[in-house]
């Protein structure tokens, strides 16, 4: 499934609310996503790919009302591990013949990406000092 999302391309400089909006963009594409294989005999589970898709932005935004660094930290690295789990999800579509690789493999390469930018994220801030 192809995120049809019309956002400007990035500059190397993001700002704060990038990843936000990156998020909720990414669930959006997850909703879709889901919408379609649940329209489908056979394919059950979707709820799970749903949850933590969704997880994803709702933590991240939570995190943006922290009330130190360590809520921060902690918001975050729960909006990391559920974007690990619907990466994994995500991923486990293709092998079990579910959707086919060239449908996801953008949004599976999304979910890589936001994993790797939230993770950033976590190390960035835990390195930024104390409370």
């Amino acid at each position: 499934m192809k995120n049809t999302d019309s956002n400007p391309p990035r500059s190397e400089k993001n700002s704060p609310k990038d990843i936000v909006i990156r998020t909720f963009n990414f669930a959006v594409t997850v909703i879709q996503l889901c919408v379609k294989l649940d329209e489908r005999p056979g394919v059950g589970r979707v709820l799970q790919i749903l949850r933590a898709g969704t997880s994803v932005p709702a933590n991240v935004e939570e995190a943006q009302a922290a009330q130190s660094k360590t809520d921060f930290v902690s918001k975050m690295s729960i909006a990391l591990k559920e974007a690990r789990e619907t990466h994994l999800r995500l991923r486990l579509l293709v092998p079990a013949n579910v959707v086919p690789t060239t449908d996801l493999s953008s949004l599976i390469q999304e979910a890589d990406e936001i994993k790797r930018i939230i993770g950033a994220i976590i190390v960035s801030t835990k390195r930024g000092g104390t409370d």
